[in-house]
């Protein structure tokens, strides 16, 4: 068994911090030719998007999925909650993470130079990260993990983004506040990532990847030189 695709993707960290927590060994590899847009790539799974899991000769895709096929091969210890709503509850803050999150962090990532800035659609998106960061904090459980004191498919899911936002949201775009600085329940919640060990490594590593592409492409998409 081992993964396909590389950790500057937020969903092939998810994949690998759920192993993690769990003890799963998975190996991570490159996409065949380095594209998920090759052929070759493609000829295992025709979504051609990262990451993909190879298990003998089954691929599967979608990085909520491999987390489930993880969770059902591997089973103790559990990624999920002990109770069936705490479980809901932990699957539900990474289905806010992927349908009111990830859309509109690719729609900022393309007004980051500001230059070529349409400011309706950076007000649209601020007000839908408003509307986002609000359903997080409603629908999380007891702390200080998005539900109880372990992390969980949840946590796997929203801990990367919040890495992607800290990197390439909130520096770029004064109108949309961190809500993990000061007080409130994402502000407790990224502390408890910060503090667990797994998590904090799994995410710093992500972290690394997104400054090593944005090093690369940061003046050209941002208009600004790139930090050494």
């Amino acid at each position: 068994m081992k993964l396909l695709g590389a950790v500057a993707s937020p969903y092939v960290t998810r994949t690998l911090m759920f192993a993690r927590i769990k003890g799963v060994d998975l190996p991570l590899e490159d996409v065949p030719t380095g594209s998920p847009r090759s052929p070759e790539y493609r000829a295992l799974t025709p979504i051609g998007k990262i990451p993909s899991l190879m298990v003998g000769d089954k691929v599967l895709a979608e990085s909520e999925v491999i987390c489930e096929y993880l969770e059902d091969t591997h089973p103790e210890p559990s990624g999920f909650p002990a109770d069936p709503m705490g479980r809901a509850t932990s699957r539900l803050i990474s289905r806010i993470t992927d349908l009111y999150i990830a859309p509109h962090t690719s729609t900022l990532f393309r007004q980051m130079n500001p230059a070529n800035r349409d400011q309706t659609v950076i007000d649209a998106a601020a007000e839908e990260f408003a509307a986002a960061f609000g359903y997080l904090e409603h629908f999380m459980g007891s702390g200080p993990f998005c539900v109880g004191d372990t992390p969980s498919l949840g946590d796997c899911a929203l801990a990367p983004y919040m890495k992607l936002l800290k990197k390439v949201v909130f520096p770029f775009f004064d109108d949309i506040p961190d809500p993990t600085e000061g007080e409130g329940r994402l502000a407790e919640w990224w502390q408890a990532i910060q503090s667990h060990e797994i998590c904090k490594a799994t995410v710093d590593e992500y972290g690394e990847a997104v400054d090593g592409f944005m090093k690369g492409m940061g003046a050209r998409i941002t208009g600004q030189q790139p930090k050494e």
